[in-house]
């Protein structure tokens, strides 16, 4: 469990617009740390550690081959330690650093930079064992025996900074629909790899339309529902003739059957949305959708894992960001680019915090999210991936004050009591 006195011992609060609820820097003085995504947590099941990525050199782009850091920060006592170096990693979601089901399984990427080929690795912390797997690492199932992944080699080609660092000569590309990529599912006592859904199979069951003839696709995000019998994927497509990219969202079992379209690319693509993810209910996503149009307001919307039920969660609550819900039902938290309305206009973002019982919305936390250097794509941006822990009582979230990378946690446990 989680410790105030602990956290209060061990780490600085951050006190920079006066936050509604506590909020600790994790990683103070180490710089270039960041956690991995919205949808997992970087704290340890018990509570007891944080995982994070770290890269050297905040200043430039990173070229393959160079390494990261995956670090350990022990919340109990304030230490931290490099557990592991990585080659296989990027800017927005490092070496997909996450915990399995205790805190003996810690996962995350690594890469052979002589065949450009990533791979996962599964690490005992209070050990040191560490065995590879034959696939990548994008999200672990709830109980760690399954490791889901797009091709991480291939993901950077619809948007930079995520997937791994390789030289174009060793990213494969499709065409159409291919038979030999999609998504993969690793067991990870075994370390065997099999390719679970093609997008040739998943193009025969949802993606028929003649639109779709001219293009391509390529995976992105992957996820398990949180009973770990569904998978969510967003499917984007490409088109030949120019930088046209259609997202789509499908689900599907367990074991790959039961293929359904949960967003069509008719409503992502020509609506305007972002960022699904799963209801903790693991029956229905959650996502920011323009759901009435392009032209207006953005809105958390939900839909049961089959398309059916699509509708706005709150008709007045503004979407943004990465919002995830609380079992309760009740509240999302969320988080802002800075390009988008909640935005403060001075390189600063809120964490969001919604309730969809009165509509109210409030920012909780304001940080600094524009580094001084954010990349040509704006693939060394911060994004603060507000993810709760496993006691859904605290929000780890990314931020970069006074431009250095750092993790941070915030105490919600008294806004959950209203």
């Amino acid at each position: 469990m989680l410790s105030i006195q602990d956290l209060d011992r061990c780490f600085p609060r951050y006190r920079a617009f006066e936050p509604e609820v506590p909020v600790w820097d994790l990683t103070p003085g180490l710089g270039g740390c960041f956690h991995r995504f919205f949808d997992t947590s970087p704290i340890s099941p018990s509570g007891r550690f944080l995982a994070v990525t770290r890269f050297a050199d905040e200043r430039r782009m990173p070229l393959p081959g160079e390494p990261a850091e995956v670090v350990l920060v022990d919340l109990e006592t304030g230490r931290h330690r490099v557990v592991a170096e990585t080659f296989g990693w990027d800017t927005q979601l490092g070496a997909q650093a996450q915990w399995g089901k205790d805190d003996r399984e810690l996962f995350f990427n690594d890469m052979d930079v002589r065949a450009w080929r990533p791979y996962g690795v599964r690490f005992d912390p209070a050990t040191g064992d560490r065995r590879r797997l034959d696939g990548t690492v994008y999200m672990v199932s709830p109980d760690g025996t399954q490791a889901l992944s797009p091709c991480l080699l291939r993901t950077g080609l619809t948007q930079a900074g995520y997937g791994v660092l390789a030289p174009d000569r060793a990213v494969p590309r499709n065409r159409g629909a291919a038979g030999d990529d999609g998504v993969y599912v690793t067991d990870t006592a075994s370390g065997r790899c099999r390719l679970l859904l093609s997008f040739a199979r998943i193009a025969a069951a949802v993606w028929t339309a003649p639109r779709f003839e001219a293009g391509d696709w390529y995976g992105f995000h992957v996820k398990w529902n949180p009973r770990g019998t569904r998978i969510m994927a967003v499917g984007r497509w490409v088109s030949r003739q120019g930088k046209n990219v259609r997202p789509s969202l499908i689900t599907a079992s367990a074991d790959g059957d039961r293929i359904a379209l949960a967003v069509p690319d008719t409503e992502w693509a020509d609506k305007g949305g972002h960022h699904p993810n799963w209801c903790p209910d693991g029956d229905h996503v959650l996502m920011n959708l323009r759901i009435d149009g392009p032209d207006t307001p953005m809105r958390f919307v939900s839909a049961r894992w089959d398309g059916s039920g699509l509708a706005a969660l709150h008709g007045d609550i503004l979407g943004s960001g990465h919002p995830s819900l609380h079992p309760d039902g009740h509240h999302v938290v969320t988080d802002c680019y800075p390009q988008e309305k909640p935005a403060f206009g001075d390189g600063t973002t809120p964490i969001r915090w919604a309730d969809l019982r009165t509509g109210e919305v409030r920012p909780i936390v304001r940080v600094r999210t524009v580094p001084e250097f954010s990349g040509p794509k704006k693939e060394r941006r911060v994004d603060p991936h507000p993810a709760w822990d496993r006691s859904w009582g605290f929000v780890a979230f990314n931020g970069c004050p006074r431009n250095v990378r750092s993790v941070f946690l915030a105490d919600v446990r008294s806004l959950l009591a209203s």
